[in-house]
């Protein structure tokens, strides 16, 4: 293994097994809800916090976890994540009740933070400036096939096995990745000394916990004076913590506002908080769509969507090697476009009774458009960054970004609520004029009673079980759970289509500010100066 030691490809595969760990782990859940929620006697707003509280420590402690980077090493920083992680992957998977399987998701936050923005970090620093396009390219490559191979892969191990094999499939993936980091990267630790912010940190942390809990338990509570007061609070204090940092700029703060003075780390922010929304927050409604509606297990869901991973698994290298020759700039357009388009496709071909095959050319133009995205947009976010400034750079772009998953499934769970408190009650109405007239009226109060508590949406759920009233005969019970199903099927397309609706749109416009991208100037070019090293 000797001549393996240092070998930048060697190493870009260990960081790139890594990251594709923490990104997986955002998805895969998605596709175990329904039965984490049946098994774990869970409410939905538990296992969006399932979702949300590894989302929410990772994005609170990225820049934070860069930073120590700088302070105890990189490769120091990254090999302490991975075991964390696949530490905290093994207590997810042995939880007994939702409040334990949050704490161990908080806990993998806590180790995906510390590795992620390592991993960025040390590509720009082991490869040279000619290659690292190339590099980052298929680093990016690998955040977008483990965005999305999480329903296909995590379907199969839900089906298989059981929900727990999701989490316990990360041990064999992190004992590798720990044993080849200690093999195959050299151990480099800057000289310089750094501060860390903790006013910043703190701030940002209660921030984003505010905003999280608001619009995930809004719909819980009725939207009610406290939770917008959550919601206005998380705003005021991102105010604070912006003029907080403004003073910190020559002690090195968390977010290093020079940053920002090149125009395409900007705008790239942007566009990977929006596409963060687009993709994370698609497939909590598509899953539960799948499952509960079409009444698919779990692994044909993931089969189903399975396309999509796989035509941008092989997408992605081709759009990584075309933008470091080329410029990213309009690939990334296109796949954003591709993205849209497919997602709304599928949008207007759902309806209760629609089949799988249906969703074939959908997911086909939507894997295309996710295999142009990635790549191109990491490397062009990251071109014009010193080396030197590659830890902040990483910290602050990965923060953003999953500050979008954070806001895109709070945000998904909580119009998913909305709607669907709506939508049931309309239905049951509508359809209770089919069942004796003994059985309306409880038959419609439980749908209301359903929406105001809270929408469980398990794989054996439906709504409808509070509608039965004793004493009735299995004809009429048979009647009730038949008009039960096809309120809840007809319902939840309803409320799924606006839902969907909103990430749609968010990608539309993320792929629009990419006009006002700077072209890409090929080596050997003249090249204008960055205004990232004007400042320096």
């Amino acid at each position: 293994m000797r001549k393996w030691h240092g070998n930048p490809w060697a190493i870009l595969l260990t960081l790139s097994l890594g990251f594709f760990m923490t990104l997986l782990d955002l998805t895969i859940v998605n596709i175990a809800m329904p039965s984490m929620i049946d098994q774990l006697n869970a409410s939905l707003d538990e296992i969006l916090w399932v979702v949300n509280a590894y989302v929410l420590i990772l994005a609170v402690l990225l820049i934070t976890a860069g930073r120590l980077g700088d302070v105890r090493g990189q490769r120091n920083m990254f090999i302490f994540g991975v075991a964390v992680f696949t530490v905290a992957s093994l207590l997810c998977g042995i939880s007994q009740n939702p409040a334990e399987l949050i704490g161990a998701r908080c806990l993998q936050g806590l180790g995906a933070a510390m590795l992620m923005p390592q991993t960025m970090a040390i590509i720009i620093a082991t490869f040279p400036p000619e290659r690292r396009g190339a590099a980052l390219g298929i680093w990016g490559a690998v955040a977008g096939v483990a965005t999305i191979a999480g329903p296909t892969l995590g379907g199969f191990l839900v089906t298989t096995f059981d929900w727990r094999w999701i989490f316990f499939v990360n041990l064999p993936i992190g004992v590798i990745v720990l044993i080849a980091a200690f093999v195959l990267m050299p151990s480099v630790r800057q000289e310089r000394r750094h501060r860390m912010d903790l006013g910043g940190v703190l701030i940002a942390t209660v921030a984003l916990f505010c905003l999280a809990f608001a619009l995930t338990e809004g719909q819980r509570y009725h939207w009610n004076g406290w939770i917008w007061a959550l919601g206005a609070a998380s705003i005021v204090l991102l105010v604070i913590f912006l003029l907080q940092q403004r003073t910190q700029q020559d002690n090195e703060p968390l977010v290093p506002f020079r940053l920002f003075r090149d125009r395409n780390y900007t705008i790239l922010n942007f566009v990977a908080a929006a596409v963060s929304v687009g993709m994370v927050g698609m497939f909590l409604p598509l899953t539960i769509y799948l499952q509960s509606v079409l009444g698919y297990s779990a692994l044909k869901s993931g089969v189903v969507m399975a396309p999509m991973s796989v035509i941008s698994m092989f997408i992605a290298p081709v759009a990584g090697r075309l933008s470091d020759r080329f410029g990213g700039k309009y690939i990334l357009m296109f796949g954003l476009a591709l993205y849209a388009i497919g997602m709304a496709w599928i949008v207007l071909l759902a309806e209760p009774t629609t089949s799988w095959p249906a969703f074939l050319p959908c997911l086909v133009v939507s894997g295309i458009g996710v295999g142009c995205v990635f790549a191109p947009m990491a490397t062009e976010a990251m071109r014009g960054i010193e080396p030197r400034m590659a830890g902040a750079a990483s910290g602050v772009y990965n923060t953003i970004r999953q500050i979008g998953s954070v806001v895109g499934s709070a945000a998904m769970g909580a119009v998913l609520q909305n709607q669907l408190a709506s939508s049931l009650q309309h239905e049951a109405a509508v359809r209770a004029g089919g069942l004796p007239a003994q059985a309306r009226g409880p038959f419609v109060e439980g749908f209301k009673h359903a929406a105001s508590s809270g929408i469980e949406v398990g794989a054996g759920q439906t709504g409808a079980s509070q509608s039965v009233p004793q004493g009735v005969s299995k004809e009429v019970a048979a009647q009730i759970g038949k008009v039960a199903k096809a309120v809840f099927d007809h319902g939840f397309v309803t409320a799924m289509k606006p839902t969907m609706a909103l990430p749609i749109v968010v990608v539309v416009v993320s792929a629009v500010s990419c006009l006002v991208l700077r072209r890409h100037v090929r080596a050997g070019q003249p090249q204008p100066a960055e205004p990232v090293e004007a400042a320096a």
